[in-house]
């Protein structure tokens, strides 16, 4: 530096500095000191390069000495802070910031040091005040703005954060980080189209970046773009290829798409690049339960547990894979660690209660206790709707319906409800769909268009969903649900309708005080007239079912014992209905019925080998049971074929596989129980005037059917009449289905509005 001038020498150390060239800068800094040790901002800004460099404790030296030269520099207390913070010392750091906006209470960068430490430590609404003064200070200060929405975002004041962000967008169009950040908000608010605009920006700015792709594409899948997020999310690994998060996308995305295998390709190669990433194994998971691999999902469900003890979504997921294979017990205890870690969630305490549904030694008083907690701690939330003043009490009116369903697709519920759709009375009512579903399909369609409106919830809160309901001006609004899987029920808690009524799901009640009627078949209670402990009122239809086998043509075959030389027994129930008692009850009958065997629909697993060791333990060899995979419906119906007698399970009977079963000439055996849900087969078969296969007693079940088994021509005179028994039975009868349901709806709407006046 000798032909420099000493200020000259440090403004050029200066220059390297800002300009990244550390090695250059410090020299000259060094030098400078040499020659004046005392020039402050010299040891200040070597201090600063010595933190900037990783040598925080050099920088404390430095910048100590600068400031006992110069006691009160701001600036260099504000760079001490930051030497501080980035040694863990966060009280030091916040002394040394304070004291620098004591001594300079206009600069800004302590109020902004400040800041970021106080969202560090999650001091979040403090923080927010420190950059606003950081702001007054420095308006034009884009980073400030940036950095303000992303504090105002993590403190949940989302529309403030917008603005913030939109603020730095004016103050530089082409600040890339800034529309991401805005666009990662706008998603999380579910204004995607706003979100896509945003991210598209974003990427135009900075194409090379993966991160912005990977939101792009999370945004235009939440948006139902599957083909474009396909896409971005490729570009993403393209330049990005061991990028996790990516790769989990993907496969989400696949997943959604229904391309399973390439899905859990998409999952399996995020934990090849991050084997701790939780969230992934337990979508891995999920997916390998989809497609019936239910050890390697269980196993899964283990690993994400395993990792991330406190993940309460995966013991839920975890309990219904152990379900799905018959393990009732371990289903139970799982969902109960599931509650323990988030005791306020209400789908998790509706597994429970749906889970207990199943269980064989679940009673009636047992379901009432976890219904009544559901009751104690999600059935009065604070926000409800009790104000009908504004409504036509008109008894006789055209009424808005809305149906609330997560099961709006090819499932037992959306095809039983086909037929009330098609057959409903337009004058007389007005129909709104609330879909809850995760997938949709040609029934979704179908569904869609029976209805006069159609609503997707699923991005919903329940307060918003609850407020939509309300302002579509509701009438009797039908949940559809109840316990299973994707259920709204805390949405009617809210009470956005006059009369709420609960059908379809399955025969039993919510027991939620909000949800004031229950429409039921005739004989699935065992007493009709006792009171409810909720208080709901039942509506008594003819069946609870009404069949309808598609276009799907399959003969009646003649039964196969004929030409085998054996009674085939079976049962293709989902597997969570067959559980140890259910076994050791079919035990007997094959131990009473010589040479029989039994197939049983299962998707593979351990829980098959555990099914057949029950039965040799009781002395039935192994190749007298036989597993067949769940298969597409026709393929399925045609299995019927194979089998003589159809063995009802308990206490969750065989609902809409028991009609499959009779409409194919197969006689059904039940043992009726206490709930509803084990009187479905008492229920049908009343219909159908063949009580002589219900069974009341375990020791009944075993002889009416070892006396069915023994009796060909019996069988063979079911077998050829049960089709046309079903069709000239209420089972079948659509029209008068839904006329019986839509009276329903009036009988209750008058009986609101007789006790409901109009106070003037």
């Amino acid at each position: 530096m000798s032909s420099l001038t000493v200020q000259q020498a440090f403004d050029l150390a200066l220059q390297h500095h800002r300009a990244g060239r550390a090695a250059e800068a410090e020299a000259l800094y060094r030098q400078i000191l040499a020659v004046q040790p005392m020039w402050v901002e010299a040891w200040h800004m070597l201090g600063l390069l010595a933190h900037q460099t990783g040598r925080s404790d050099l920088a404390l030296e430095y910048i100590g000495r600068a400031l006992a030269i110069e006691p009160r520099n701001g600036a260099a207390y504000s760079n001490l802070g930051l030497v501080y913070r980035s040694l863990g010392r966060v009280d030091e750091a916040m002394e040394a910031y304070r004291r620098a906006l004591q001594l300079q209470p206009a600069l800004p960068e302590p109020y902004h040091n400040l800041a970021n430490l106080l969202r560090q430590t999650g001091r979040l609404n403090e923080a927010v005040g420190w950059l606003q003064q950081a702001i007054r200070l420095r308006p034009h200060g884009v980073e400030l703005h940036k950095n303000l929405g992303d504090v105002l975002s993590a403190a949940g004041r989302k529309d403030e954060a917008i603005a913030a962000y939109q603020e730095a967008i004016r103050l530089n169009p082409n600040f890339a980080e800034a529309y991401n950040n805005l666009g990662n908000i706008l998603r999380g608010e579910r204004r995607l189209s706003e979100a896509i605009t945003v991210f598209g920006e974003a990427q135009r700015l900075l194409p090379d970046s993966a991160e912005i792709h990977n939101n792009l594409a999370a945004a235009l899948a939440d948006d139902g773009q599957f083909a474009h997020a396909d896409a971005a999310y490729q570009r993403a690994l393209k330049i990005k290829p061991a990028f996790p998060q990516a790769l989990f996308g993907l496969g989400n995305n696949l997943a959604k798409q229904g391309r399973r295998d390439e899905a859990a390709a998409a999952f399996r190669a995020a934990l090849e690049t991050q084997p701790d990433y939780a969230k992934a194994w337990n979508n891995l998971g999920n997916l390998l339960r989809e497609m019936g691999q239910m050890d390697e999902a269980i196993a899964a469900y283990r690993r994400t547990i395993a990792l991330q003890p406190d993940y309460a979504e995966v013991y839920s997921n975890l309990a219904n894979a152990l379900k799905d294979t018959g393990d009732l017990d371990g289903a139970m205890e799982t969902h109960r660690w599931a509650r323990r870690l988030q005791p306020k969630n209400a789908g998790i305490q509706s597994n429970v209660i749906y889970t207990l549904h199943f269980h064989p030694r679940t009673d009636a008083a047992a379901l009432a206790e976890e219904q009544r907690e559901w009751q104690r701690v999600f059935g009065q939330p604070a926000q409800r709707f009790d104000d009908w003043s504004a409504v036509d009490r008109n008894p006789e009116r055209r009424l808005r319906v809305g149906y609330v369903s997560a099961e709006f697709y090819y499932h037992v519920v959306g095809w039983n409800m086909l037929p009330l759709f098609k057959g409903r009375d337009h004058s007389q009512f007005e129909t709104f769909c609330y879909s809850n579903a995760v997938k949709a399909d040609s029934v979704t369609q179908q569904i869609r268009e029976l209805s006069d409106h159609w609503r997707v919830t699923t991005d919903k809160t329940d307060l918003e969903m609850a407020e939509m309901i309300r302002r579509d001006g509701i009438d009797v609004l039908v949940d559809l649900s109840q316990h299973m899987a994707g259920n709204r029920l805390p949405v009617f808690a809210r009470r956005p309708a006059p009369v709420q009524v609960s059908f379809a799901g399955y025969p039993e009640s919510t027991a939620i005080e909000a949800i004031g009627w229950r429409i039921t078949g005739q004989y699935l209670e065992d007493d009709v007239a006792a009171p409810s402990a909720s208080g709901e009122r039942r509506v008594l239809i003819d069946s609870f079912w009404c069949y309808d086998p598609g276009k799907i043509e399959l003969e009646v075959n003649a039964a196969p014992a004929k030409t085998n030389g054996f009674v085939t027994y079976g049962s293709f129930n989902n597997f969570c209905k067959v559980n140890p008692d259910v076994l050791r009850l079919w035990t007997r009958v094959l131990a009473a019925t010589e040479g029989s065997r039994l197939i049983l629909l299962s998707h593979p697993g351990s829980h098959r080998q555990r099914t057949v060791d029950i039965f040799e333990r009781e002395g039935i060899a192994a190749n007298r049971i036989e597993f067949v995979e769940p298969r597409p419906f026709a393929e399925y119906l045609r299995l019927y074929q194979r089998l003589d007698l159809v063995l009802d399970p308990f206490p969750y009977n065989g609902h809409t596989t028991s009609l499959d079963a009779l409409w194919m000439g197969v006689p059904v055996v039940s043992l009726a129980g206490q709930l509803a849900a084990s009187r479905a087969g008492l229920s049908q078969l009343t219909n159908l005037g063949l009580t002589e296969l219900v069974a009341r007693t375990e020791d009944e079940y075993v002889a009416i059917s070892t006396r069915l088994a023994g009796d060909l021509p019996r069988l063979a005179e079911l077998r050829a009449t049960l089709r046309s028994r079903m069709e000239a039975s209420v089972l079948m009868d659509a029209p008068r289905f839904a006329r019986q349901i839509e009276a329903a709806y009036r009988t209750m709407w008058r009986t609101w509005c007789a006790e409901n006046p109009v106070v003037r």
